[in-house]
């Protein structure tokens, strides 16, 4: 990488950036490009799938091709855990995302004999045990994290980290802003209990863009989620980002500090995750089992027992509609105190629909949330 007209090796950036308190996240699939000298050595050891020619399985990504590692040959599963352990722990990353685990080819020859239809959902729970195994292997089970989009039963087991996707630079309810709310309490439900999603977006296809306010927004709401991170997209020069202008810049750095602030609420319920495997953002049911109307909200949830987030997901609104299960909540910006029902808030860009309970526990950190905005 360069930095002031200078070369500088990135493992030695890593480490400087990291004694300042700053870490470094990278990408890892289970696919690696004909290019590399890993293909090379994979190919020649025999740990590739292969096509119904017995030659090695070629998968193309666009712009290059790759080979499929065979993780049903007991080698090649432990050579690539060799290679996470070497090529992202040893150099020095403290996560990354585990990318593509639900890509295995329907046509693609495995080792084991099994179809590879047969293989495609079982694919995401091997992926995540491998990269599980490297970091316990490694002893940095505390210190390193990765994060995954796809599953399958046992996932939960190995999986630290779930994010959403993919999802559009745009406000539709099928794959924008919104659909991440059901995303994560959906996957709350089935034992994966963390999760977050790209600020802003991912895919941009044919006129679609990332608005200023889409980015905003999402922000807002991926301060109460347990991880906060941005991704430029797959058409950075396209999209509104983070930095594209100083109100942005600002507003952004405001949901930060409310993130941050959050920080021993959000410690303590994914300790509460860990231990008895209750999801950090969850369904209004949860914890309002009677209330029948709890049931039937997909827009909004719990993070964790004590705040309610009702993310404004369409554009160019200035008031929103929430429903409130009964209990005492205030709502965060302006301190007023509401029994439950169906109430109508301000929502200017900065200031979600965010409310707390009045008998929380946290409720002097809930309180200095207002002093960010």
């Amino acid at each position: 990488m360069y930095t002031k007209n200078k070369i500088v090796k990135l493992d030695v950036k890593i480490k400087e950036l990291r004694e300042r308190g700053i870490r470094f996240l990278g990408y890892i699939n289970p696919y690696i490009a004909v290019e590399g000298y890993l293909f090379k050595e994979a190919s020649k050891k025999g740990y590739l799938a292969k096509n119904n020619k017995g030659q090695d399985y070629l998968v193309e990504f666009g712009e290059f091709y790759a080979g499929v590692v065979d993780f049903t040959i007991p080698e090649a599963y432990e050579w690539y855990k060799v290679v996470i352990k070497k090529e992202m722990i040893d150099f020095g990353l403290s996560g990354w995302m585990a990318d593509f685990g639900e890509y295995l080819p329907t046509d693609v020859i495995l080792n084991n004999g099994v179809s590879a239809e047969i293989m495609h959902n079982a694919w995401p729970a091997i992926w995540a045990k491998i990269n599980r195994e490297a970091v316990e292997e490694a002893g940095k089970l505390q210190d390193v994290t990765f994060f995954m989009r796809a599953g399958y039963t046992g996932s939960q087991k190995y999986c630290t980290m779930m994010w959403a996707g993919d999802q559009n630079v745009d406000w539709s309810l099928d794959d924008g802003l919104a659909s991440v709310i059901p995303a994560a309490l959906s996957l709350g439900m089935t034992g994966c209990g963390l999760h977050h999603s790209d600020i802003g977006g991912y895919t941009t296809l044919f006129e679609m863009k990332r608005t200023k306010e889409l980015f905003m927004r999402w922000a807002e709401m991926a301060a109460f989620t347990p991880v906060m991170r941005t991704h430029e997209g797959n058409r950075p020069e396209d999209n509104w980002q983070f930095d594209s202008d100083d109100e942005t810049l600002e507003h952004f750095a405001k949901m930060s500090r409310i993130y941050t602030t959050l920080k021993s609420y959000t410690k303590a319920l994914v300790k509460e995750n860990s231990e008895i495997g209750v999801p950090v953002q969850r369904p209004l049911f949860m914890h309002y089992e009677q209330d029948k109307r709890a049931y039937n909200i997909k827009y909004e949830y719990l993070y964790g027992r004590d705040i309610l987030v009702a993310p404004v997901y369409e554009p160019g609104k200035s008031t929103w509609k929430v429903y409130l299960p009964e209990d005492e909540w205030i709502h965060i910006w302006t301190g007023n105190v509401y029994k439950g029902g169906d109430i109508e808030v301000d929502v200017p860009l900065g200031k979600p629909a965010i409310f707390y309970r009045k008998a929380s526990e946290y409720v002097e950190i809930f309180k200095s949330l207002s002093e960010h905005v």
